[in-house]
This record gives C-alpha cells, structure tokens and sequence, in this order.
C-alpha cells in the first residue's frame, strides 16, 4: 500500500516576541496570572506588512529545503488557516506562486483544527495515488483579530507557521509504517458560538476579533481530546503504551498536563512549545513537530499522536510514525 510520510519540515515565528510584561503594560494583567492559568510566557506577533503568506512561505521554503526537492515537485498544497491574506483568492494560491509549484492549492479553515483537517486531505489524495508530494501547511497572524482590550482572550494568541511535505512510499500496511497511520476529524456546530470571532464577511462586512467563553471549551477540550486520543488508538489497535510522544495543539498547559494524565504519559514525553509560542492555532501543531525534530527529541521511527480542538467546535486526532 502507499503511505504519506513526513520527508520535509519547516517552521516560522516572526522576530517580534511579545512578553507577558509587555502585556501588563498594554491591559490590566500580570505574568504571574498568565503563566498560572495558561503555561504561556511569551508570544510572537508578525511585523508590520507580515502576513500569513509570507511566514508560510518562510516555512514551506525551509520544509522544501530539508525534503531536498523544489517547489515544481509540489502537486498540491492544503494551505490551514483561520486568517487569511485575502477573503480570496485563497492564500494558498499565493504560496504555490512563490514556490513555483504545479498541480492545484487550496485553503482550509478549521480553526485550531486546521492542520489536522489539511494532513487528512492530503493523506486521502497521497493514499489514493492521486498525488506524490503534498505540502501541508498551519499558519496564522492571530495577533491581527485579538482584541487587545480583552485581558481574557489577547494573551493567548500568537503569530507563527510550520509546514510539513508529505510524500507517498510504498510500504507494508502495519502499524510498523512510516507515515500517517490514521487521521480521525469531529465537528459539532451546535456549540459553535462558545468560541468564534465577532465579524464576517457575509455577517458584518468585517473581520472581527476573537471572543471565547474560556471555561466552556475547556471543559469540551478535556472530554473531546481524551475521546479522541483513545478513538484514534483503539480503531489502529494500539494502547497508550505504545505512543512514544504526544505532539498536542498548543492552547493551554492544564489542557495539556490533563490529556497526558488520561494517556499515562510522562510530560518528558510531550512535546510543549506554548510557553514561547502562545496558541498560534493551525500554526501549533507543526510548529511544535518542527521544534521536536530540531531538539533532536523527536526521531525516526517514533510513534506520535496529534491532537487538537479549535472553534467550530472541531477536533481531531491521529497517528504518524516518522
């Protein structure tokens, strides 16, 4: 059978980082209450004239580099992101510009979920012998739709990208595989208001900022990712102890510390990035692949679980050997 396997990464986080203190002086908060209730310490936010295009370039070029191929060896490009360059064309258009790319690119919106919902699609068309090398990429400017008036919800959010190129190889068909294994995806849209932004195109005429009931999707966080975790196991026959790292999305620490609880996992075996990152959403995941690969943490042959839940509500989980 063919598999999608992980043969290029890259990553990006613009230059400005923005400090809890920074953020003390800007609205009524302290470091101290950040850090305890997020893990957060720092973010990064894109510069003046910096879109999301342009650190998904930065990302993609980088994860093209490591794969050792060009951008006319691309067939397709599934571009997660909640804040796009243009309400269209799609930004994903853009970068298969820049890179010189062939075949076809379009944009997913799944919010936090994005990257998960894009490495489905693209695992599907590498599986179906549709297409050889898929770039997969999350990134976002989310600095651009906070509202930095609201201390509940601005020292969340940051600005990053990371990419990953798929690329299809034969393989076995067992769990033994290198590459995506399985991808699981959920939505449930009768509690889509609980985290949304307060504008649209169709609604508003404008973009909005973001606004969240904080408590409600942690509570839906803690159920929908356990759930999702042991769904993803159960339908590949695995166990929790078979997981070497846990590779989650990048929105709160006690989120985080609870999932890996609830999977017997060490935190030496979780892959963190938020206290520098922030939730950089569909950025956090690939982001955070990115940094285990460069750690040298994550290696060949390891066995991660993904798993994110962003606003829709949407989550997913899955399995990839690298």
């Amino acid at each position: 059978m063919i598999r999608a396997v992980i043969s290029g990464m890259g990553g990006y986080l613009p230059e400005k980082v923005l400090t809890n203190f920074d953020l003390e002086k800007m609205v009524e908060t302290t470091d101290a209450w950040i850090r305890e209730r997020t893990g957060i310490e720092s973010r990064h936010i894109a510069g003046s004239g910096e879109t999301t295009g342009d650190l998904a370039l930065k990302a993609a070029t980088e994860a093209l580099e490591s794969a050792g191929i060009t951008g006319a060896d691309v067939d397709m490009i599934v571009f997660a992101t909640t804040t796009p360059d243009e309400t269209f064309p799609a930004t994903a258009t853009k970068l298969q510009a820049a890179i010189g790319a062939k075949g076809f690119a379009f944009d997913i919106q799944a919010a936090c979920s994005g990257f998960m919902y894009a490495l489905s699609v693209a695992n599907h068309f590498i599986t179906a012998g549709t297409v050889k090398n898929a770039l997969v990429i999350g990134a976002e400017t989310l600095s651009r739709i906070v509202d930095w008036s609201d201390r509940n919800t601005c020292v969340l959010f940051g600005d990053g990208a990371g990419a990953v190129l798929l690329t299809a190889e034969e393989a076995q068909g067992t769990i033994a595989d290198s590459g995506v294994l399985n991808v699981i995806l959920h939505s449930d849209g009768n509690v889509r208001d609980m985290l949304k932004s307060s504008g649209g195109v169709s609604a508003t005429k404008t973009v909005g900022t973001i606004m969240m009931e904080g408590r409600e999707v942690f509570r839906h966080a803690v159920t929908n990712l356990a759930d999702v975790a042991s769904e993803v196991l159960n339908t590949a026959g695995l166990t929790n102890a078979d997981i070497d790292y846990l590779v989650p999305h990048q929105a709160n620490i006690r989120i985080i510390e609870g999932t890996a609880k609830k999977l017997n996992l060490p935190m030496d075996r979780v892959i963190v990035t938020l206290p520098e990152h922030g939730n950089t959403s569909s950025a956090s995941i690939p982001l955070a692949l990115y940094a285990g690969v460069k750690s040298g943490k994550l290696k060949k042959g390891d066995l991660l679980l993904l798993e994110s839940m962003g606003a829709g509500l949407t989550w997913a989980g899955g399995l990839i050997r690298l």
